[in-house]
């Protein structure tokens, strides 16, 4: 009787945490949002942690001063602070979108069927993760689940899997967007490790399509442009249950967004992941171009972009202001968090 009731009050505990949170965000003004954008940008710009990253040689040519924050609401609104218009190449944060693909044309249970959906502790281009683990792409926000996905795309030609892909991204973020075409050819030019993923996921039976081909349209994929802004929106998307707040499409049905968020949320930050739900309690997605995306599911989502990483592969600026705007709205998805 003391274990059922102690597990009853726990459960009342949380809930009330829950709602309680919920209950904040749905208080907040318009002068509160970009309040506390302006605080996180104010706070974190002169931050000179961290380097661009380097494995890709454009990538450390970017401006490592670029430091843009973007909140978009699930209606649309956007509050944002710093560097909106530069476009940066959108790198890994593309990938749970292209799994939101997948999802849309294949159901949920593709993704855990044929990638998988745990978390590998392991950097997110390791090689040594498909020989530690029976599924071998492990999830969809690694390189290797990442090229799984795009080898799953429904497509009759290499053309055609592009399109699919492209298409679902500029769809996501609202407008037409470009390839990067000197980001395109930097990172194929340095392919040699995803080219290697590539070979083993298709030995091993995981990739679904032509390794090169694959390798080609997700190199692709990682090469578009996109600004904070459009991030954000992207990111409001999946907070406005897989509808577009801007063009009022549907791009993901709503049951299905909840898986989408448990991926985002397990390894959304790569072998950090553990540690940026301790502290923010947001499914969020990172890329190596400087981006972050995080969701407040309902809500709101939180873009920003920064291009010094950690050691992790995460924007340093990103993470802090992400963390601090969670932490002073109250929004973590196990009750308030101050982010520290």
């Amino acid at each position: 009787m003391l274990l059922k009731n102690t597990l009853k009050s726990l459960a009342i505990v949380t809930a009330g945490l829950l709602f309680a949170g919920q209950a904040l965000a749905g208080a907040i003004t318009p002068e509160q949002y970009q309040k506390v954008v302006d605080e996180a940008y104010a706070k974190f710009k002169g931050v000179k942690d961290g380097a661009n990253a380097d494995y890709i040689p454009i990538l450390a040519k970017v401006p490592s001063d670029m430091f843009g924050i973007a909140l978009v609401t699930r209606d649309g609104k956007v509050y944002a602070a710093g560097e909106q218009q530069y476009e940066f190449s959108i790198q890994s944060v593309s990938k749970p979108f292209t799994a939101s693909l997948i999802m849309a044309e294949q159901g949920p249970a593709a993704i855990r069927k044929k990638i998988g959906v745990e978390p590998t502790g392991l950097p997110f281009n390791s090689k040594m993760a498909l020989e530690l683990y029976p599924a071998r792409s492990v999830n969809p926000l690694v390189n290797a689940g990442a090229i799984a996905a795009v080898s799953m795309v429904e497509a009759d030609s290499e053309e055609d899997r592009w399109n699919k892909v492209y298409n679902n991204i500029q769809a996501f973020a609202a407008r037409d967007l470009q390839v990067l075409e000197e980001v395109y050819e930097s990172e194929m030019s340095e392919v040699w490790g995803n080219r290697a993923i590539a070979n083993l996921l298709y030995n091993y039976g995981r990739l679904y399509a032509d390794p090169e081909e694959s390798l080609r349209v997700y190199t692709r994929q990682c090469s578009i442009g996109i600004n904070t802004r459009d991030l954000g929106i992207m990111g409001a998307t999946l907070a406005n249950e897989g509808v577009n707040p801007i063009t009022n499409k549907k791009l993901l049905d709503k049951e299905d967004v909840p898986e989408l968020l448990a991926i985002m949320a397990t390894a959304g930050f790569y072998d950090e992941s553990g540690e940026w739900m301790y502290r923010s309690g947001l499914p969020a997605k990172t890329g190596v171009g400087g981006g972050i995306v995080a969701v407040v599911p309902g809500k709101f989502a939180i873009a920003t972009f920064s291009p010094p990483l950690n050691e992790a592969g995460n924007s340093v600026r990103g993470l802090k202001a992400i963390n601090h705007i969670a932490g002073e709205l109250g929004v973590g998805l196990y009750g308030p968090n101050t982010g520290e």
